[in-house]
């Protein structure tokens, strides 16, 4: 594909965000793209709101994957672009546009230029929430072509065009969304001894969890319970029956999060004695820590340098990626793809740089090629 052509897909994706599941008019746009370049080596299976492609290799000895994570954010778009979300209320706010194009020209280029071993393509839904990679590897379709190792990337605002970033070891955190509900008891501003205030009770509750990573996590340890929105009350005049907290967990090690958890819950069981109230807990969405294998990461490193392209040691953060699912299970890696854009991942006003899609297409490219011509063992 010519940069022309990559930059009208990415700002026709970018015009219909649609959330996890929900993803029908970027399935068929995608299928109608995929369709246009597939050749008799080329093989589409749908699964759900997403798709597997399958590119035969010449005399094939491995499948390698490579994913993209197709969804959109519940965010109001604040660009200013002529190609603005059509969606209201809906917007590519992670720079899932750019991935979805830089997939669909990397696809091109392997069909295009076979190569030995088989490429599967892997068009993954949900990946905001609640979470498609995990259903997706358990599913017949994604087994049938189940890849041997399997590779992403994801665009980083902060590095400029022509740089990428990976490291070995943890890249991401373990990750959970938290929700709680509080009811207690409702009644008139002037009457709180016959009432149960969830308004007093969710405040009480915000500050008493501070005590879980300051006194119940290693030091050495990293963890972040962050609560970042609460709702309470109808009236100025009237006391609360009911409070909602919404928030999230993030941690280094799979099992601190199911410590925070713990303490989390017992936290609550005195909070319903003291305050009279009953709390609901939701974890919603829990994603798994993206860890990198060195060899790959190496691997990758080594063919950027070859590519003329700019390598940065990344630094392990607290972001999450339902793609450590299928990095638990199948060897592989991520890494940053850098598009200099002044406004960060999940900002209304999110502007990745659009040269940053060849340079994308290329370093997928050139890494594919790199693990096809890699025959020896990468373990």
């Amino acid at each position: 594909m010519t940069i022309a052509n990559l930059q009208n897909i990415r700002r026709e994706l970018h015009r219909i965000p649609e959330l996890g599941f929900q993803e029908y008019k970027t399935q068929a746009y995608l299928i109608k793209q995929i369709n246009l370049i597939a050749n008799d080596r080329t093989l589409i299976q749908e699964w759900k709101t997403g798709i597997l492609v399958k590119i035969k290799g010449t005399n094939p000895s491995k499948t390698i994957g490579y994913r993209c994570d197709i969804d959109g954010l519940p965010i109001t778009e604040d660009t200013g672009f002529s190609f603005r979300s059509s969606h209201e209320g809906r917007m590519h706010a992670c720079g899932h546009d750019f991935h979805m194009t830089i997939a669909l020209g990397s696809l091109q280029r392997i069909i295009e230029e076979p190569i030995q071993d088989d490429v599967v393509f892997i068009f993954q839904p949900a990946e905001e929430g609640p979470g498609g990679a995990l259903p997706m590897m358990q599913s017949e379709e994604f087994n049938t072509w189940r890849p041997d190792c399997i590779f992403a990337l994801h665009i980083a605002p902060e590095l400029p065009v022509g740089t990428v970033s990976s490291k070995s070891g943890l890249l991401f955190a373990n990750t959970s969304e938290l929700f709680l509900d509080f009811v207690g008891k409702g009644g008139h501003a002037a009457y709180p001894h016959l009432t149960k205030d969830m308004s007093v009770a969710a405040g009480a509750f915000i500050s008493q969890i501070q005590e879980i990573i300051s006194r119940g996590i290693d030091p050495l340890d990293s963890a972040v319970l962050t609560i970042g929105k609460m709702e309470s009350g109808h009236v100025q005049n009237a006391i609360a029956e009911t409070a909602r907290l919404e928030g999230t967990i993030r941690t280094l090690r799979p099992d601190t999060i199911h410590v925070v958890k713990r303490r989390l819950e017992s936290i609550i069981r005195g909070f319903e004695i003291n305050y009279d109230c009953s709390i609901g807990i939701d974890y919603g969405a829990n994603y798994y820590q993206v860890y990198n294998e060195k060899n790959y990461v190496d691997l990758f490193k080594k063919a950027m340098k070859d590519e003329g392209l700019s390598y940065h040691e990344a630094n392990k953060a607290m972001t999450g990626e339902d793609f450590g699912y299928m990095l638990k299970e199948i060897p592989g890696f991520m890494f940053w793809l850098g598009v200099e854009s002044p406004f960060g991942l999940h900002h209304n006003k999110l502007q990745p740089n659009e040269d940053a899609l060849t340079i994308g297409v290329r370093a997928v490219t050139k890494m594919i090629h790199e693990l096809s011509s890699k025959n020896d063992d990468m373990e």
